[in-house]
């Protein structure tokens, strides 16, 4: 743990009871570079011990310092570049080397993609123990101001005297000091410094946790996280902010709930799905996918994969505000929506509302309970989508019998639950896995957004 000044130094045990456990971090070594990690550190092996390695690439040869030792790792990072691998690129931001907001930036494109269509891969096989009949092309769109939400940090430094708005620096929890981030969405990414100027005219600058920038097609939106309340004046500068440049401004003293418009004080947000027609309501709090490119291709995809037929009946698990569910609703007989959170839930029913759809209903559930699917068998849907958050959908799937679709499609954001719940719906549910693939959300980072399509056998 390293030594810590605790006070109590009379107290102290002699030094070589711990100290002496302290090893040096080893010389730096050459190293070949194997394969990445799922967080897109390359991984070696030095003298048969796993090493990490930060800013390497699979093939490269490097020289590395190391940075930490564990009793079944050690970490370090890129000092010289012996051999580089074909698929290195110079980083297309500054801030790169430092900013945790991205990871694979000195990778290619084309390399990230093939890199997360392999972890997709590799998982469903060494988890799952399935693989897919065919494997998906990937569904990729623009690398760069793509990002349409985010939360920024910011932190008052007392020692520099300076205020910072940005993302965590890698590996520790220190605010990255930037001036534009090229990965958001330009209405936010080219306004870093406005928004830092912003903040440290307030009075209350020192009491700004964090802002959560959420852009939809007509608007961008700012929730000020803030730790006391804001006098007047303060609010007066943050609503003549939003008014100057075009941002609709929140504030949130504590939890999701307390985030309230403050200009304008109607402010709605919405992002439109116009191959099918829609108009999507949405909250910048609520979950929303943060590539607008990718979402309307994926959409596509899921309603192509899953081939609802004019008079079936499909059930959206984890439906949200209904970014799948009321695309559904255009295409085929009935569609069933639920979702834990009864607030997504009325903002679902809002918006089939508002879209005129009377074909889909709306139902709050919660998904993550045993049991939870024989409460669907009385709706006997013909066939389920399911979109979980990244802790997957077990519950969901080693109960799938129950109703039996005859087919599945599962977008997931996290490859090893996918792979998971993939093998319990082949081995124990009555499934075989048809097709899978990618889907490029976030380009530069290491997440990988993908799709599977089941089919009762």
């Amino acid at each position: 743990m390293g030594s810590r000044q605790t006070g109590l130094d009379h107290l102290r045990m002699p030094v070589t009871a711990a100290r002496s456990r302290k090893r040096p971090l080893p010389e730096p070594v050459v190293t070949e570079v194997r394969s990445l990690a799922h967080d897109g550190r390359g991984v070696a092996q030095v003298d048969g011990k796993t090493l990490f390695i930060d800013g390497a690439l699979p093939g490269e040869q490097v020289l590395v310092e190391y940075r930490a030792r564990s009793r079944r790792y050690d970490e370090g990072r890129v000092v010289e570049i012996v051999r580089a691998s074909v698929d290195r690129v110079v980083p297309g931001c500054e801030y790169f080397e430092r900013c945790g907001g991205c990871s694979l930036q000195h990778l290619s494109s084309q390399g990230q993609v093939a890199h997360k269509q392999q972890t997709l891969l590799d998982n469903l096989d060494r988890i799952g123990h399935v693989i897919p009949d065919q494997v998906l092309a990937p569904i990729t769109g623009p690398a760069w101001g793509y990002r349409r939400k985010a939360r920024l940090g910011v932190r008052f430094v007392r020692k520099k005297n300076a205020l910072l708005v940005g993302f965590r620096e890698k590996r520790n929890s220190f605010i990255t000091e930037i001036e534009r981030c090229p990965v958001l969405d330009p209405r936010i990414g080219e306004r870093i410094v406005e928004l830092r100027e912003l903040v440290a005219s307030l009075k209350a600058y020192d009491q700004v946790a964090q802002l959560e920038v959420a852009v939809a097609d007509n608007a961008a939106a700012i929730v000020v996280r803030h730790l006391v309340a804001l006098d007047a004046a303060d609010t007066a500068k943050l609503v003549e902010f939003g008014k100057q440049h075009q941002f609709h401004i929140y504030l949130q003293s504590g939890g999701v709930d307390t985030i309230k418009p403050l200009w304008p004080e109607d402010s709605s947000l919405v992002y439109r799905l116009e191959e099918y027609g829609l108009a999507m309501r949405f909250e910048p709090s609520d979950f929303t996918q943060v590539n607008a490119d990718i979402n309307h291709r994926m959409i596509a995809r899921a309603v192509e994969l899953l081939a609802p037929g004019a008079h079936e009946h499909v059930l959206d698990l984890f439906c949200g505000i209904g970014n799948f569910s009321l695309p559904l609703a255009r295409t085929t007989g009935r569609v069933t929506g639920v979702e834990g959170d009864a607030r997504l839930v009325q903002k679902a029913r809002d918006n089939a509302r508002e879209n005129e759809i009377t074909n889909a209903g709306f139902l709050t559930e919660n998904l993550a309970v045993d049991g939870v699917m024989k409460r669907f068998q009385g709706l006997s849907p013909d066939k389920v989508l399911l979109d979980p958050p990244r802790s997957g959908a077990w519950e969901v799937v080693s109960g799938m019998s129950a109703i039996s679709p005859s087919r599945i499609v599962y977008v997931s954001c996290d490859t090893a639950t996918l792979a998971r719940d993939a093998g319990e719906l082949v081995a124990n549910q009555g499934y075989r896995l048809i097709s899978a693939g990618v889907m490029d959300m976030f380009p530069h980072t290491s997440h990988v957004e993908s799709m599977a399509l089941f089919e009762r056998r």
